[in-house]
């Protein structure tokens, strides 16, 4: 029968401390002279080599070891051990070893190590040791070797600190932090004790001559306790540090369902488990319905998978019931049943449980760790039901419910990346909205916007996307089909019931094949709305089909208005002045600014092209401004050249007119020129003088304080109140041109500018007619009794310095 093993390692110590003493050598129990192991198996010399299995060679040595001692009077024996023991190799395999690394150039400290923790374990896992003889080899190993728990290190191999140097390589260069690090030596006044812990990323220090068996394995001991701990923590805090980013991830993804899917795959992997799990959470209604108190399966993972969106009940194991159940009840983590049950407690009123199959129980490690998870996973879900949220605010319209123009954008983008051959867009505005909002109110006007959505949604194929693009606006999405532009349009033909009150609403529909739709979900959309806007202008309540003109069209207008904003920055309009004069003397009164365009390439761009573009963009405002400036100071001029009682006629657009500084523009520029506000005279167009009367008659009476007068311009085109061109306080009107041609033309050519100007003197408005060409006209203008007059007879628009020269030719 053999003997206990630490009887057996007893008898072998005190007969190597007899034979050592005896030799002579130092006291060193275990770290003498064994066996002698080449160098050539520097590596992986001894028995339990880096490979795990025993090293048959290092075991044959040992043998021979003590067959040559055997003549002696203490005869050293080693007894066999049970089959499948040994230090690094023979074990089962279901416990991984710790791996020990003896670095030392001695072979002998090698061996005895080996010999004095055969068969030892710890922590109930055994041992295997990894051999190198110098610090060269051991940077070598440590470049494909991993995993190791605690590092036995000779202070003095190559040199008398090679090992202390050998320390900053492992931590720095290796990042080995977790791996222990015991220092040996047997010679400390290379390295004082002292020194070495306060200068060197080392966990002890021991010298040879105290390492015996029991010292040894409690050192090594209490190393691996500690990296086990410190592994464990680092564990744990990679562990969180995936959740985290998992659960950004999915969050931003998809949203708590998925979230509650990776809070099963990540904590099971935390666990080194497979995921077999299932997460449920109360229900709080689909919108359709009001929300319960039901336990809905919000995720599951493994054998539960089939049971994603069902009620708690149809969980077929009583046991998972109860646990979730109990769990949701104590709102508190749960271990004591068929798996583990986890709780996140939120802030949303939504608490939620977790149940995993563990199958073991949990030792503390794990459950302090689990109970951190769930309070961050609590936090995750609630940052994921926050994100469904904002994600359901950002892409989906809170009146209507119908996904609204960011996601409608996302679906033709979607639909354009597949074959679009036979699909369309569809616009429909709802007519003249406005007033109905301004008359009934906004909440009816609300109600109205949920009832046309509502229509559109149930009438429509189900297959077709529709969509609150704007304020009354909607966009479908759908196949030629599904989706019928004069089906859309039919649907209005039945009246609206909204607070018991009967309403008939139409609608104007624009129309865009997706052939044609451009390379994105935006560029079709706004090629739908241009075809929208042009039936809005021309056709209202009809359907417009987009053509690649209109795209042309608004991209010359586009282009055209770059280029002007462009030009005006650059300075290169510029004004020229077209003479007026005294039809009965024939002689020059004053003039009219006109603003020009030249191009880099000598183009002239006429203002009928621009000056409409510059009044939509808001850009007239500023070079009105500019205009009016440079004109009272070229007044200013001609009073100096000596020319003071001249007349200078500017133009003044809507948009300027309405600006709220224009009466501070017209008098800053009055003021900087010192022109005579007299001789400035402002020229407002007809449609504009019977636009918002109370309000142009304040503005021109606080204008005329100035001195200035006021001219309306293409009088006769629009539709004058002949009351209030009475009250307003202007002092001419200008016959257009195009009434000016007539004269000759024919029979009735005169009539219309000579009721002009009756009506001129009858309200005792000086009358001025445009676009005189021939003598013709001027002199039947002047008969009719017309006082002045302008156009190529008289003079051409030229600029100033032509102006003073023609000026000059004119008798005074």
């Amino acid at each position: 029968m053999k003997p206990p093993a630490r009887l057996r390692a007893g008898v072998v110590a005190a007969v190597v401390a007899r034979r050592l003493r005896q030799a002579g050598t130092a006291a060193t129990p275990f770290l003498a002279e064994f066996t002698t192991v080449p160098r050539e198996n520097a590596v992986n010399a001894g028995i339990g080599h880096c490979t795990g299995q025993p090293d048959d060679r290092a075991e044959s040595r040992e043998i021979k070891v003590s067959e040559a001692q055997n003549q002696s009077d203490d005869e050293l024996e080693f007894i066999d051990d049970e089959p499948g023991s040994g230090v690094g190799g023979g074990h089962d395999g279901s416990r991984k070893p710790w791996r020990v690394l003896i670095v030392d150039d001695d072979p002998d400290v090698h061996s005895t190590t080996i010999l004095a923790l055969r068969n030892t374990q710890i922590i109930n896992r055994p041992l295997q040791f990894l051999h190198t003889y110098s610090a060269s080899q051991t940077r070598e190993l440590l470049k494909h070797e991993s995993n190791i728990a605690v590092i036995l290190l000779d202070v003095v191999m190559e040199n008398e600190d090679a090992g202390l140097r050998l320390v900053k390589t492992i931590r720095e260069e290796h990042s080995m932090n977790e791996t222990r690090i015991i220092l040996r030596t047997g010679q400390p006044g290379y390295a004082p004790e002292i020194d070495a812990i306060r200068d060197y990323d080392i966990n002890d220090y021991k010298t040879k001559s105290e390492l015996t068996r029991n010292k040894l394995y409690t050192t090594l001991t209490a190393a691996i306790r500690s990296y086990e701990q410190i592994c464990t923590i680092n564990a744990s805090r990679r562990g969180l540090d995936m959740i985290v980013q998992a659960s950004a991830e999915l969050m931003a993804l998809q949203g708590v369902r998925n979230f509650a899917t990776g809070v099963i795959t990540q904590i099971a992997a935390l666990l080194r488990l497979t995921p077999e799990g299932l997460v449920c959470a109360q229900d709080t209604g689909t919108g359709s319905g009001p929300a319960s108190d039901d336990l809905v399966v919000i995720a599951a993972a493994g054998r539960y998978a089939s049971l994603i969106n069902q009620p708690l009940d149809t969980i077929s194991d009583p046991e998972i019931r109860d646990a979730l159940t109990r769990c949701l009840h104590d709102q508190r983590n749960l271990y004591d049943g068929p798996g583990t049950t986890l709780f996140f407690q939120s802030n949303t009123h939504r608490d939620v449980a977790a149940f995993l199959d563990t199958r073991e129980s949990l030792d503390d490690i794990d459950r302090r760790l689990l109970e951190v998870f769930s309070t961050n996973i609590a936090i995750g879900f609630d940052n994921a039901a926050l994100f469904s949220r904002l994600n359901a605010l950002a892409f989906f319209d809170q009146l209507s419910r119908l996904p609204n123009r960011t996601h409608f954008i996302t679906q033709i983008d979607r639909r354009l990346a597949t074959d679009h051959g036979d699909q369309i867009l569809a616009l429909i505005d709802v007519d003249h909205f406005a007033e109905t909002n301004d008359a009934l109110g906004h909440r009816f006007g609300d109600k109205l916007l949920q009832e046309v959505a509502t229509r559109l949604k149930q009438a429509l194929d189900e297959q077709v996307v529709v969509a609150r693009v704007s304020g009354d606006t909607f966009g479908m999405l759908g196949t030629t089909d599904k989706l019928s532009p004069n089906q859309v349009m039919a649907l209005f033909d039945e009246p609206f019931m909204i607070d018991e009150q009967e309403l008939m609403v139409s609608v104007t529909c624009g129309v865009l094949s997706l052939t044609d739709a451009g390379p994105s979900g935006a560029d079709a959309l706004q090629n739908a709305t241009i075809a929208l806007n042009r039936a809005k202008e021309r056709n209202r309540g009809e359907i417009n089909y987009f053509t690649l003109d209109m795209s042309k069209e608004i991209q010359e207008k586009h282009n055209l208005l770059q280029a002007l904003r462009k030009a005006f920055d650059n300075e290169r309009l510029f004004l020229m002045y077209q003479p007026q004069v005294d039809l009965v003397t024939r002689s020059p009164i004053g003039m009219e600014a006109l603003i020009r365009w030249k191009k880099d390439n000598g183009e002239f761009v006429p203002p009928d092209r621009f000056i409409h573009l510059a009044e939509n963009s808001g850009l007239i405002v500023s070079i009105g401004e500019w205009v009016m400036r440079v004109a009272c100071h070229k007044q200013a001029e001609l009073a100096r050249a000596g020319y003071p009682h001249l007349r200078m006629a500017i133009n003044i657009s809507v948009a300027q007119f309405r600006h709220p500084r224009f009466p501070f523009m017209l008098k800053r520029a009055l003021d900087d020129s010192g022109c005579d506000p007299t001789c400035i005279e402002l020229e407002i167009t007809e449609s504009m003088a019977m636009l918002e009367a109370d309000y142009l008659l304040l503005t021109l009476e606080k204008l005329k304080e100035t001195g200035i007068t006021v001219a309306i311009d293409d009088f006769g085109t629009g539709f004058s109140s002949l009351a209030y061109l009475q009250r307003l306080s202007v002092d001419r009107l200008k016959i257009d041109r195009g009434f000016v041609k007539e004269i000759g033309e024919s029979e009735r050519g005169a009539q219309i500018p000579e009721m002009v100007i009756q009506l001129g003197n009858n309200l005792g408005l000086k009358v001025i007619a445009e676009g005189v060409e021939k003598l013709a006209q001027a002199d039947m203008l002047q008969k009719l009794g017309c006082h002045e007059a302008q156009g190529y007879y008289f003079g051409r628009p030229m600029e100033f310095s032509n102006l003073l020269d023609w000026l000059g030719t004119q008798s005074p």
